[in-house]
């Protein structure tokens, strides 16, 4: 099977690319490289996919619509896993043109693309920060989602949205998956935990935003390319829902498209969240308390309820030991590096 991944050599799209060619199939790796974070650990990413021999690595941005389409006519994927996407709440209220040329824009050109090679299956990446403002717990796929408190979020939503009238206009077959705090060996150094090890390490303080009354519905990685790999083989249809599924589907009555939660539905206190990379490093954290920031939420809970439903999976790697994947994977990459 010949599947397309855009953001090949960022954190979740080089681990679904992976697992993809581990499974045999054919993977087409799209990503621009921009330098979000540190290019070095993007490269580091490519050159693993590259040693498998049914890669291929397209470097180009969202935003060369030409480059995408000429990309999806070449190789006509059957399955497409957007992930591309210019990510992060605090950088949206710095740099909010980024997100608007990646996300919005990005993703129209791809919509495009595909409007004219339709593939079986399209899959692309939300987020859980488009349930913004809802205070009803936990969030279900059929909430209302028109409260987002971030740019990011706001952007993310509107890519649900436009994939939901392509689907519905062309018949392309859309699964948008909503991620909850991914964390894992080879994640971002603008995320917590990256952050608060490195910190750590160093003997740096850590800042602990919300002053540490804070949770969150930590996914690991792995648990995070499994929904993907199990939902990129649900294909929806329109009008139609799983009669095992019932009133938690978000099935479109207008459109093969649906939205599914990726989380395992079990949200974590922030101090114990810390308390758990103390213990995995052997080091007592330094911590500066700081308010919330702005776009910032104070919980997230998933309702993993449909994920299950259409997949039969949850995810479940318990927290003290994907945060020791993590240490363990840090430390050996800052070896190989020094």
């Amino acid at each position: 099977m010949s599947v397309l991944i855009t953001g090949t050599a960022g954190f979740i799209g080089f681990h679904t690319a992976k697992r993809f060619l581990e499974e045999g199939h054919k993977v087409v790796g799209y990503d621009g490289f921009t330098d979000y974070y540190d290019l070095t650990l993007k490269h580091k990413r490519v050159e693993i996919l590259e040693s498998y021999e049914n890669f291929t690595s397209v470097v180009g941005m969202l935003e060369n619509a030409h480059l995408l389409t000429e990309t999806v006519e070449t190789h006509k994927p059957e399955i497409v896993v957007h992930l591309a996407a210019q990510a992060g709440v605090r950088y949206s209220i710095e740099n909010p043109s980024a997100y608007i040329s990646s996300n919005v824009q990005g993703t129209f050109n791809l919509l495009e693309a595909l409007r004219h090679n339709v593939p079986k299956h399209l899959l692309l990446a939300s987020t859980s920060s488009v349930y913004g403002g809802n205070t009803v717990f936990p969030f279900e796929e059929t909430a209302r989602v028109g409260f987002p408190v971030s740019l990011y979020a706001a952007t993310k939503s509107a890519g649900e949205a436009i994939s939901h009238s392509y689907a519905g206009l062309f018949d392309i077959p859309t699964t948008c998956f909503r991620f909850f705090t991914v964390y894992g060996p080879w994640g971002r150094p603008d995320m917590a935990l990256f952050k608060f090890v490195d910190r750590m390490l160093r003997g740096e303080e850590i800042e602990v935003y919300g002053n540490g009354a804070m949770s969150r519905d930590f996914t690991y990685i792995d648990d995070i390319v499994e929904g993907i790999v199990q939902l990129s083989r649900t294909v929806p249809v329109v009008g139609t829902g799983d009669s095992e599924v019932g009133e938690l589907d978000s099935i479109s009555p207008v459109a093969p498209w649906r939205v599914v939660n990726i989380a395992g539905g079990q949200p974590v206190p922030l101090m114990s969240f810390i308390t758990a990379i103390e213990n995995a490093l052997g080091v007592e954290a330094k911590k500066t308390m700081l308010p919330m920031q702005a776009g910032d939420v104070t919980d997230t809970l998933a309702s993993p309820e449909l994920l299950e439903a259409l997949t039969g999976f949850i995810p479940n790697t318990p927290l003290e030991e994907g945060i020791s994947n993590f240490v363990d994977w840090y430390q050996e990459y800052h070896d190989d590096r020094n």
